[in-house]
């Protein structure tokens, strides 16, 4: 047995001890705030994190290493009867690497989902969000692209998102190639993936291009340029902290870059009009929970058909905690939802 089988092993052993346990174990007490209460699971993990070095205090590298160690413990299992094989894409920048994933019963009036991993532009790559992919796939009966864009520092603002910006294009043009309908595509993505989504939604109407099939933000970053309540809120919140923030955006942005411009804060476009119908999903414990909301509230008063959720017990990044029964319930949630989205059925009048 894998190390990373093993502890996934124990880990799950422990997230099955009864709620009053778990709690015992992390210090006690409830964890409230806003008036939300954090799920016991995640009370859990994240007294356990507190014994490591902030993600604050070490280099990208570093960073990286102990992620994806973490997510190969605490990520869920790929789904059964779904296929995925890896792929490069030639795009004008240089090779950008992908993973698609088609269902053994693929319907193919499903356009293809782009999806874009987690990691603050610094972190991540295709075995972030691979589980959580594969849910998605089978639960939209359609195929599901997945992006390793380039990183921070070694590739700064705009790179990675210019990457998946081709992506996008690229499975759009040759969609065809995947089992899905001709010259559409949906995005999608989590954290630094659902703020790219966002940003290529008003890339895409500034180039005149048609609007996604439907975007899919899962608890984004919109601005960079302030902040708001929950970034003090939920400032020590794990995993994802006010100061991770910070250094996650230092490494991003280059030395000329505006924060407060639309490609790097869309909430901040002057026009909000004509994007594509979007499910926009937050976190209650999450520095970046007011931020998403606001969006929504923003979209809405543009006439932009939003559908938004907001899970109250979950942290950012949930998605790759599918160890976590509520954590794995919202994943199944929101794939159904992108399924109606999919389908026509959640935004009926687009």
């Amino acid at each position: 047995m894998a190390d990373s089988d093993l502890q996934r092993t124990i880990l799950k052993g422990l997230l099955s001890l009864p709620t009053p346990v778990l709690r015992t174990l992390s210090g006690g007490g409830v964890v409230h705030k806003a008036g939300r209460t954090l799920d016991p699971h995640f009370q859990f993990l994240a007294a356990q994190a507190k014994r490591q070095p902030p993600m604050s205090g070490l280099t990208a590298a570093d960073a990286r290493a102990g992620s994806k160690a973490a997510f190969a413990v605490a990520s869920a299992k790929p789904e059964a009867g779904v296929r995925f094989s890896d792929d490069v894409l030639d795009g004008p920048d240089g090779r950008v690497p992908v993973r698609i994933y088609r269902p053994d019963a693929q319907d193919t009036s499903v356009p293809a989902l782009v999806y874009l991993h987690m990691g603050g532009g610094v972190i991540g790559d295709l075995e972030t969000c691979h589980a959580f992919c594969s849910l998605l796939a089978k639960t939209l009966k359609g195929p599901v692209v997945s992006v390793d864009y380039r990183l921070a520092p070694e590739h700064r603002y705009p790179a990675g998102l210019d990457d998946c910006l081709f992506a996008y294009r690229y499975v759009r043009d040759h969609a065809a190639d995947f089992g899905a309908p001709a010259g559409v595509a949906a995005i999608g993505g989590d954290s630094m993936g659902g703020y790219f989504s966002g940003i290529i939604c008003q890339d895409l109407k500034r180039a005149g291009e048609p609007q996604p099939a439907y975007a899919l933000m899962i608890y984004p970053c919109v601005d960079v340029a302030s902040e708001t309540l929950s970034m003090t809120t939920h400032a020590e919140s794990f995993p994802l902290t006010r100061d991770t923030m910070a250094w996650f955006m230092a490494q991003y942005l280059s030395a000329d870059a505006n924060p407060a411009e639309p490609r790097l804060s869309p909430i901040r476009a002057e026009d909000l009009t004509g994007l594509a119908p979007t499910i926009l999903v937050t976190a209650g414990f999450d520095p970046l929970s007011d931020q998403g909301e606001d969006y929504a509230k923003a979209l809405i008063a543009a006439k932009t058909p939003v559908v938004f959720r907001r899970y109250d017990s979950l942290p950012h990044g949930f998605t790759g905690f599918g160890l976590v029964p509520a954590a794995k319930n919202a994943c199944l949630d929101i794939a159904k939802l992108a399924r109606q989205a999919a389908e026509g059925a959640l935004f009926p009048s687009t």
